[in-house]
């Protein structure tokens, strides 16, 4: 067994309990969605969540090549999936919590969900550091820039009118950077 086919594993089951968070999530609404209004903002998030685990575990597989991995590349590695999960946690309200509402919810969690997605944003550009001691190439750094003064409106932002375009946006953003 190859190195990093051993290292995979705990990092496809941190990506595996994200992407189980966000879908049960998703499936909680659908099942009670007369009383756990939808909230285009979180719903969006949260399918942006869903496609980036997603993405994260695509990418993984490059580094299949990387050979004489230490602890610290492996633990910046594991940081991604690690804080995806945490946003993953913060998307949906939790099945016990006293109310299912996803907008009181985004606007409780807001600050620590966009604060996450700013770590998440940092350990993406640690990796490649790490890993190939280069920064990310222009483009990728400048999407990465962009994704990061979302993060930071995200956490200034204290009206749903403002959330709604961000959020939508950080879609089209997103889809146009994966392509």
């Amino acid at each position: 067994m190859e190195a990093f086919e051993y290292l995979s594993v705990l990092i496809s089951i941190v990506l595996g309990l994200g992407i189980t968070h966000l879908l049960m999530g998703f499936g909680r609404w659908v099942e009670a969605r007369s009383e756990f209004q939808a909230f285009g903002p979180s719903l969006a998030w949260a399918g942006f969540l869903l496609v980036v685990h997603i993405e994260t575990w695509w990418t993984m597989f490059g580094y299949t090549q990387h050979r004489d991995w230490t602890f610290l590349e492996f633990v910046i590695v594991l940081l991604q999936p690690m804080v995806l999960f945490l946003l993953a946690l913060m998307v949906f309200p939790s099945s016990d919590a006293r109310r299912q509402d996803l907008k009181e919810n985004f606007f409780h969690q807001r600050s620590w969900f966009f604060g996450l997605f700013v770590s998440l944003l940092a350990v993406s550009i640690m990796k490649e550091l790490v890993l190939d001691r280069a920064l990310p190439e222009a483009v990728n750094l400048a999407f990465h820039g962009v994704f990061f003064v979302a993060a930071m409106l995200g956490m200034v932002l204290k009206r749903e009118r403002g959330h709604r375009p961000l959020a939508y946006s950080v879609l089209v953003v997103f889809v146009v950077y994966t392509i």
